[in-house]
């Protein structure tokens, strides 16, 4: 057997293995799986120290008038809920409508409403904030077709099972290679859409037309979202995923550009993260500071 066939049928017996044990454990109670995620706190936290210098060198990085205290109580509380986020992603995958409906709130359906009245299609985007894994229920409360931008996995099995936990209540995954052609062929059909992206990961050297300072660091941006919406005239939302206590969040869609063609080149963009960055300097532990956001910030 040649390597590259042994790592895709190791790539199987994984998935064979670990997803009737994700499965079983999603059917669990969130007060059991709450349990678990502080014991799986205690063990990545105090133990193993998954990325704790990544978190509290990017907290160093962007909060530098903090004290160390105050950062290190940001830390804890940031992998704390980390811990929290995967359990409810596991929980994902056979969480009921009614439970998810009462766990992730959407306070201002009704926003929504001018703009399928209006036949208007819409880019909502978000950032990793809060819990992004469970903003699927979306897909339940709205008449256009729901779909979700994601970039592929190198490995199938667990990219197939991102995909059927994100798509559980309806909404189509497409990749972020496919999604511009995706969503031209529906405008050019009269087809309208919401289209969920998380727009605040860190594009490749190389990749990017803009950087501008992201928590007072100059970094580059994806514009990807923002060209988008003026060559078709979509609506741009943002999605403000606030946690009112664990395992509970509230959703609130706040309007960044309604008439996209209007505003200068990358505007938008500076405005998506104006709004995310008002989120993490009111609580910074619900951001993902785990991820090397900055790493590119001595680059551009």
């Amino acid at each position: 057997m040649s390597s590259f066939a042994e790592s895709i049928f190791m790539q199987k017996l994984l998935y064979i293995l670990v997803y009737p044990i994700l499965w079983l454990l999603s059917k669990l109670p969130m007060q059991i799986l709450y349990v678990k995620s502080t014991v799986l706190f205690f063990l990545i936290y105090h133990v193993i120290g998954y990325r704790k210098k990544v978190v509290k060198d990017n907290l160093a990085l962007v909060f530098p008038e903090k004290t160390q205290e105050e950062r290190n109580l940001i830390s804890k509380l940031f992998f704390k809920h980390l811990c929290d986020i995967i359990v409810e992603t596991i929980k994902a995958f056979t969480i009921s409508e009614k439970e998810i409906r009462e766990r992730f709130v959407f306070t201002n359906t009704e926003i929504l409403d001018d703009y399928y009245a209006n036949d208007r299609s819409i880019l909502l985007m978000t950032g990793h904030y809060g819990n992004w894994e469970w903003s699927g229920i979306l897909n339940k409360l709205m008449p256009h077709q729901g779909h979700a931008v994601y970039k592929t996995l190198v490995n199938k099995q667990l990219n197939a099972l991102v995909k059927k936990t994100r798509e559980h209540f309806g909404a189509t995954l497409i990749t972020n290679k496919k999604i511009v052609s995706v969503l031209y062929r529906k405008w050019r059909k009269g087809e309208k859409t919401l289209t969920y992206i998380l727009s605040d990961q860190t594009p490749k050297m190389g990749a990017f037309k803009y950087h501008d300072t992201f928590l007072g660091i100059d970094v580059p941006m994806f514009t990807g979202t923002e060209e988008l919406a003026k060559k078709l005239d979509f609506a741009v939302l943002y999605l403000k995923v606030e946690k009112a206590k664990r395992g509970y969040y509230t959703a609130t869609f706040v309007p960044l550009a309604d008439n996209p063609k209007e505003y200068p080149d990358f505007q938008i963009t500076r405005m998506f993260f104006d709004a995310l960055e008002n989120q993490i300097h009111e609580k910074p532990e619900y951001y993902l500071w785990s991820h090397k956001r900055w790493k590119h910030r001595d680059k551009v």
